[in-house]
């Protein structure tokens, strides 16, 4: 629970990065974006000098790591002398500001940034999420069903009775004509004369049948073609044919 003291530590053996900047760059875009900054007008004085001042902090203890961005302080320093002194005539508006290269490359690696960020955020193999894995042994024994000829035959028969459940059938309509039916009423009638009105029905038709005969007499008697006549109340009704009526 204690360091024993005569444990020796090498002064390189613990080693502190900071996640928070991996680079000039990114030290630059965090101290734009602390203070509020509008990065397409950075005033480079008050930016220098923070920058120079984390610089120095970092020097002291790596300054290994501090060299790589003390070429970045050089490039705000230099930005900085420019805007101070008088630009040509002949310039455009454009090139008259020396900030617009570093303002170019700060948007760039802003983008870069933010698409590292939804990239970490997707899931990933191992610290999300785990991939299940199952081992199985190639050596397994075989096991044949045990099946007898009575267990076929029971299948079959299963088969079978399925077949038949699932047996599809297809129904014909068939095709009646009222202009025939109200020919073969004018016939009856012919031959007959004045007849009932149920006597006009086949007794062994079907019920299509019946239908068809029953709208061929509407048909002729809308065509005055037969009259139905019903000499009492609730009594028979007689249909005759219109030749006949003499």
């Amino acid at each position: 629970m204690e360091i024993p003291q005569d444990l020796y530590i090498p002064p390189d053996a613990l080693e502190v990065f900071l996640d928070t900047f991996q680079g000039p760059l990114d030290l630059l875009l965090y101290l734009i974006r602390k203070h509020n900054i509008d990065i397409l007008d950075i005033p480079m004085a008050q930016l220098t000098q923070q920058y120079m001042a984390y610089v120095e902090a970092m020097r002291v203890e790596q300054f290994e790591l501090a060299a790589e961005y003390l070429l970045m302080t050089a490039l705000l320093i230099e930005i900085k002398s420019r805007m101070l002194l008088p630009a040509p005539v002949s310039e455009t508006d454009e090139e008259k500001d020396p900030r617009a290269e570093l303002v170019q490359r700060l948007l760039k690696y802003e983008q870069i940034k933010l698409a590292a960020v939804r990239l970490n955020e997707l899931p990933q193999i191992d610290r999300d999420f785990m991939v299940a894995r199952v081992w199985m042994d190639a050596q397994l024994p075989e096991y044949l069903p045990d099946v007898t000829v009575d267990d076929l035959r029971q299948i079959w028969l299963v088969l079978l009775a399925r077949a038949r459940i699932n047996r599809k059938h297809q129904i014909s309509r068939e095709a009646l004509s009222v202009r025939a039916y109200m020919s073969l009423v004018l016939r009856a009638l012919q031959r007959r004369g004045q007849t009932a009105f149920y006597d006009l029905f086949n007794p062994a038709a079907t019920t299509a049948e019946v239908i068809v005969t029953f709208l061929a007499i509407l048909e002729l008697a809308k065509e005055t073609l037969i009259e139905i006549l019903q000499p009492e109340s609730l009594g028979t009704i007689y249909v005759r044919s219109v030749d006949d009526t003499a």
